[in-house]
């Protein structure tokens, strides 16, 4: 047996290590490290609550808005409060824009050009994918870039700017739309709809999110020209569904609130798959320091409860990153785990032929992508000029708020405690952090690290690229996971 350390990973927002042990070309065991602390929770104790809204977006720079949307989110739940319609609405775009931003941004930048390096170099595709999505120099960078900056002008336009905007409030948003904006913001869905048509999928968006069984995803694949395809024919041809696999346990806690439009008030419903779909439980989530550099001696603790104190002890534990679980179990979250829980056909039909794994992660996130942009378009015709996007009511000087959404990677949860008018407590679990966990006390490991078992290393392997593809396939985002 081997033991290697795989990282720092290049092409990932923060710092990430992973240990594995290797025996027989097989990852045996893997300890998935996020050696950086932020200190985010410990920053908002004592603030004004409103402080949250600034402080939090600042997590991160990739999905500030998700963060914002969370904030807000647990600021009205404590003010109790409902948003105006057009605020819930254009809070809605602003999200879905950058979460499709993200989802293009890590399909193109992030995991395609790892099938560009030098080990692929006998594969017949290989020259292909190289000059598509050869890291910077690729064509398809090149097209990418314009079109996710001319499709940002929206966020500048519904929010102010991109990241850290302010204009997302608990209330609502406070930027009115006014009738004579809408063509322009308009233009830039059709533009960024012409990009995925023409570039991406190769087909309408409606002919993808009509897929329901691998069948008809292969024969679209055999079909169609465009970037998801040759993905496809890739991964069919290195078997990436054999290779990424964990619990097949999945969590959502549901995205984009439509003020009980649809169930559970949420366009993406929320719940818990093991097996088939169960009712999601938020009060039986916990989260484990035993092998995190924090300080422990207690049990695991809800978040309402949470405590987040850095360990002088550097022989405890081996990362930053807590260990959640949900009734004591690890769950997988992210768009795959999003779309599973909404009862997509094609997911459903995924998971049962081969679990979550590294090719179905990419499906389920471009295949968000198709039904994000036609659901932009909904919500944009849906705004009434004239009428209030935001309502405004004091904080109050005692109380508590919890922001479930779904950012791009998956669950993200802040629970905010007031008291005296004053921030109490303020805890958060991201999605990177659910999915990038250490064990737990029981010896329980991660999501990732359960996915990295059996992951093949080739002999002279120092960078194993089924390594690199399993991590990429999660789209991490470290400097959310210990925040």
């Amino acid at each position: 047996m081997t033991r290697r350390i795989v990282g720092p990973f290049n092409r990932v927002e923060g710092d990430l290590e992973v240990k594995i042990d290797i025996e027989r070309g097989r990852v045996t065991n893997a300890w998935v490290t996020s050696p950086l602390y932020r200190g985010f929770e410990r920053m908002l104790v004592g603030k004004d609550p409103r402080d949250a809204l600034v402080y939090a977006p600042r997590i991160c720079g990739i999905c500030s808005v998700s963060q914002s949307v969370a904030a807000a989110t647990a600021l009205r739940q404590a003010q109790g409060i409902a948003m105006a319609p057009n605020g819930e609405r254009v809070t809605n775009l602003v999200a879905a824009c950058e979460n499709l931003a993200d989802h293009l941004t890590h399909f193109y930048l992030f995991f395609m050009p790892d099938f560009a390096r030098k080990v692929y170099a006998r594969k017949g595709w290989y020259a292909d994918t190289e000059r598509r999505f050869k890291a910077v120099s690729g064509t398809a960078t090149q097209q990418l870039l314009p079109a996710r900056a001319q499709f940002m002008h929206l966020m500048g336009m519904l929010a102010g700017k991109w990241p850290h905007s302010l204009a997302l409030q608990p209330g609502g948003t406070t930027r009115a739309i006014d009738a004579g904006e809408k063509p322009r913001l308009m233009s830039l869905l059709f533009a960024m709809r012409e990009f995925l048509e023409t570039n991406l999928f190769g087909v309408p968006l409606e002919a993808i999110t009509a897929i329901t069984t691998p069948a008809q995803l292969h024969e679209y694949a055999d079909a169609a020209t465009g970037d998801f395809p040759r993905f496809l024919k890739i991964a069919d041809n290195l078997k990436l569904q054999t290779i990424g696999r964990a619990a097949d346990r999945f969590m959502s806690y549901g995205a984009y609130e439509t003020a009980g439009e649809t169930e559970g008030g949420r366009t993406f419903k929320q719940g818990v798959w093991d097996g088939g779909v169960q009712a999601l439980d938020g009060d039986a989530i916990r989260e484990d320091v035993s092998h995190s550099w924090l300080n422990g001696g207690h049990a695991p603790l809800h978040p309402r409860e949470g405590i987040t104190l850095p360990s002088g002890d550097g022989d405890k534990g081996y990362t930053w990153c807590k260990a959640p679980r949900l009734d004591g179990k690890v769950v997988e979250v992210g768009a795959f785990a999003r779309q599973l829980i909404d009862g997509q056909a094609l997911m459903r039909a995924l998971v049962e032929e081969s679990g979550g794994n590294v090719r179905n992660r990419v499906v389920g996130r471009l295949f968000e992508v198709a039904r994000l942009l036609p659901l932009m378009e909904r919500w944009f015709k849906e705004i009434r000029s004239g009428e209030p996007f935001c309502v405004e009511v004091p904080v109050p000087e005692s109380g508590f708020g919890v922001g479930m959404v779904e950012a791009a990677r998956g669950s993200l949860g802040h629970w905010l405690d007031i008291r005296d008018g004053r921030i109490h407590n303020y805890q958060i679990v991201a999605p990177t952090t659910w999915n990038f966990s250490p064990r737990d006390a029981n010896e329980q490991p991660g999501a990732l690290e359960q996915a990295l078992v059996n992951a093949p290393v080739k002999e002279g392997e120092t960078d194993p690229v089924s390594v690199q593809h399993i991590v990429r396939s999660f789209d991490p985002c470290m400097v959310c996971t210990v925040h």
